[in-house]
């Protein structure tokens, strides 16, 4: 399956990372600060927020903002002029209802929950925060790190303004707004990152301008760098972290059957034609295959899967390189129910790979139909490009008995 559409979509967007009163209106940051330290393969995230209310009433106010799929909140707080408010964990409409009574009576109220339809967006109610006054919003987070094919660790801060697509009529639809260049944002950045593991820091590698990496041991086992002055945040902040003398990685092949039936959807026009043409040509003869893009609507290359020869090859990379961004947004759950209501061929084990920039509102519904359909369909996930959802990705290979892969910038497919 393939996203053909990343960046022209005229259909709803869900702004799913910046400050929103509740009249669709944005509220710009002042700063944001991230410290992050990683302890061999995990990391814990620190970030603070500082906003100010500069209307002449009260307002209240949603930051809705992304995490890794597989991150735990372990401490929330906010600090309003003198008062300091932490966060307890609370059964979810338990703490509904005493955010709305404490605001009903004119009290300072914070709420921090979890997306039902995508678990990697986290949305924070800050309640009414009086004319003039500032606010520091304090949130961290653990999560593991995935080892990359490279045997680097990944880490990603996603872009604050990052939006996510929201099909019309979606269950998952939430406050629509228009999205906002994050180069137009007048807010700051600092990061910093202190790396340390029984092995030597090699290198630490990124997507953007670093400080020279600074040892604080002989030994090279821990380590700090900087985010280089300057950064506008207009793109997730990407780390690669390498340790010398690391295990070499394990990889488990599975010989499977030259017969298998391999459906295809990747994302993004330039990363995805790439992409398709080094799947294509790594199919073996006599399996069947078919190639299905997908927007607000969808397309497929053959009306049904056919069997990969020298000539479907070439039909299907002509089709390839003539693919266009023209399909509308980023719809992923209707093709893939056409895709598993089509009946699969005898003796040929169906596998489903997707490559996806991620960026849908409906992450639950994706991952629980893969799930429905995961005894007969296997499914690889690929996230292409900056801010793709790393419980979109993660979830669909998890459930689809398969794996995950993140493909941005200059990363080349070849090794992974």
């Amino acid at each position: 399956m393939v996203d053909s559409n990343l960046g022209h979509s005229s259909c709803a967007m869900m702004n799913c990372c910046g400050l929103l009163t509740f009249e669709k209106e944005p509220v710009p940051l002042k700063s944001i600060e991230v410290e992050l330290e990683v302890r061999d393969h995990v990391a814990t995230v620190v970030s603070t927020l500082n906003y100010e209310n500069k209307e002449d009433k009260p307002l209240e106010a949603v930051f809705v903002f992304p995490l890794p799929g597989d991150a735990a909140v372990c401490h929330f707080s906010a600090q309003i002029g003198q008062t300091q408010i932490v966060a307890e964990v609370k059964e979810k409409q338990k703490a509904r209802e005493e955010y709305d009574d404490a605001l009903s009576s004119g009290q300072q109220a914070f709420l921090l929950e979890e997306s039902d339809q995508s678990p990697d967006i986290f949305s924070l109610s800050v309640g009414s925060l009086p004319p003039g006054e500032s606010a520091s919003i304090r949130l961290e987070y653990v999560t593991e790190l995935a080892v990359q094919a490279d045997d680097g660790l990944r880490f990603c801060l996603p872009a604050v303004l990052n939006p996510r697509y929201q099909p019309q009529g979606s269950e998952g639809a939430g406050v629509q707004v228009t999205s906002v260049p994050a180069s137009l944002v007048p807010y700051s950045l600092s990061f910093s990152a202190r790396v340390s593991s029984p092995r030597p820091v090699s290198k630490v590698e990124s997507n953007c301008s670093l400080d020279p990496l600074q040892y604080l041991n002989t030994d090279q086992t821990q380590a700090t760098v900087k985010l280089a002055a300057g950064h506008k945040f207009d793109r997730d902040v990407e780390l690669l972290i390498y340790y010398k003398d690391a295990h070499q990685p394990t990889a488990v092949v599975e010989a499977g059957q030259a017969s298998a039936e391999p459906v295809a959807s990747p994302s993004s026009p330039s990363s995805l034609k790439d992409t398709l043409l080094l799947l294509l040509k790594s199919l073996p003869m006599g399996c069947y295959f078919n190639i299905y893009s997908f927007g607000s609507r969808y397309e497929h290359i053959f009306s049904k899967s056919v069997e990969y020869s020298q000539k479907t090859m070439e039909e299907a990379l002509k089709k390839v390189k003539e693919m266009e961004a023209d399909l509308g947004g980023t719809e992923i759950l209707e093709p893939l129910k056409h895709i598993y209501s089509q009946p699969c061929i005898q003796n040929q084990p169906r596998q489903l790979f997707v490559f996806t920039d991620g960026e849908v509102g409906n992450t639950k519904e994706v991952i629980d139909l893969v799930k429905k359909n995961s005894g007969s369909h296997r499914c690889f996930s690929f996230g292409i490009g900056e801010g793709a959802s790393s419980a979109l990705i993660n979830g669909m290979a998890k459930e689809g008995g398969g794996h995950a892969q993140f493909i941005t910038g200059t990363d080349r497919m070849q090794p992974k």
